[in-house]
């Protein structure tokens, strides 16, 4: 078992997942587009907000609980949709979603998912939403929705910001979404690292559950990979996403919103909620954090629509700001990752236990009991916007 000394926050899974993958899955996961300006200022805009804090005030427990997703939730945050989590860990996608219903949150499915919505749904019930790509195939989109339809997942968060892939140059190098076999070279890296070898290819590469019942998609996840992000449907248009709307009975909620005018189109679209997102600077290089985004973007939505947002959070103290700022909730992609690849479920719940602790105390120091409390405070009363 790992002595809890040795993961005290993100950065550490960060470091004991990279230990542990082969090099083509950790520069996949951790990777953004071109320079990698995105991603950084993903991390860095976070220090343009100071947290104040209030004393001798009059605490009980806090109070993590809030609303989003038309249901109470018991923490801010939850495990966002990360491609080929299986193969991270074996079952990875199954290990997040069942650690994520055990802390009563939602847990989001991507599309390159290993395990699928058929699979997952009888585990996860209403905790499963569905992270929807649209394939040039409209054959292809019904099949998928048939999926979800059949699974009972209530919510889809449909990606719009991936119609035109950028360059993630790490992946080229690794030859990620161009190799569709193991190669040698490939052969060399899984042969350093034995533990992740063991654990997951013992019965062979495995494939994308979703996908694995369509030959043109090829077979095994290497494959699938390449082509699944080869048929991304490039004429997305917000026509398109009327027409979703129309043929989704569920919540549909859209993910990657980064305009105040495409968040005020989304509404008029009929979507349910957004997630202010730039896919973890993996999209648009030099473009703005999401954690600028979040004020300017309620003011357009207004109060009442949910609003959600991803991209670079590490801390509890992130979602903090990202809450006092009006969003309803935080989406952790890479972080679940890094816990399901070097520690399993084990890793997963100690993510969740470290994130909520970090919220808990922080809320504490600054004289509040509760995320109902942030949230009704105005913005100026918890944050200070510091010169740039």
């Amino acid at each position: 078992m790992p002595q809890d000394r040795h993961y005290i926050n993100c950065n550490d899974f960060q470091r004991a997942a990279r230990r542990r993958l082969p090099k083509i899955f950790a520069d996949y996961i951790d990777g953004g587009a071109f320079s990698e300006t995105t991603l950084a200022r993903n991390r860095t805009d976070f220090d343009r907000y100071a947290l104040r804090q209030r004393v001798l005030r009059n605490l009980v427990e806090a109070d993590l609980s809030t609303t989003y997703l038309g249901r109470i939730q018991a923490l801010p945050f939850f495990p966002g949709p990360v491609g080929f989590m299986g193969l991270y860990r074996r079952d990875g996608d199954q290990l997040v979603g069942l650690s994520a219903r055990r802390h009563g949150v939602p847990f989001g499915l991507s599309t390159f998912s290993i395990k699928g919505v058929s699979s997952l749904a009888p585990q996860l019930g209403e905790t499963l939403a569905f992270q929807l790509y649209l394939d040039r195939d409209p054959e292809v989109n019904a099949g998928y929705l048939e999926a979800c339809r059949h699974a009972g997942v209530e919510t889809i968060f449909l990606t719009v910001d991936t119609a035109i892939t950028s360059v993630r140059e790490r992946d080229v190098r690794n030859q990620f979404r161009s190799v569709s076999h193991i190669t040698p070279a490939l052969a060399l890296q899984f042969m350093r690292r034995p533990r992740w070898s063991i654990d997951l290819l013992r019965n062979g590469m495995p494939g994308v559950e979703l996908v694995n019942d369509r030959p043109e998609f090829g077979r095994g996840a290497l494959a699938q990979a390449a082509n699944l992000s080869a048929r991304l449907d490039k004429d997305l248009t917000w026509d398109k996403v009327k027409a979703l709307r129309d043929l989704w009975p569920g919540r549909l909620v859209i993910k990657g919103i980064s305009d105040p005018r495409d968040a005020a189109i989304a509404r008029s679209s009929g979507a349910d909620g957004i997630i202010i997102s730039n896919h973890g600077g993996r999209q648009l290089d030099h473009g703005c954090s999401t954690i600028s985004l979040v004020r300017p973007i309620r003011e357009a939505l207004g109060p009442d629509m949910e609003l959600m947002v991803d991209s670079g959070f590490r801390r509890g103290t992130d979602i903090i700001k990202a809450v006092a700022l009006g969003a309803d909730a935080v989406l952790m992609g890479r972080p679940f990752a890094w816990a399901v690849a070097a520690e399993g479920a084990w890793g997963v719940d100690r993510l969740f236990t470290l994130l909520a602790d970090e919220i808990r105390i922080t809320l504490q120091l600054m004289g509040m009991s509760s995320l109902a409390e942030l949230k009704a405070a105005p913005v100026q009363d918890v944050l200070r916007h510091l010169p740039d």
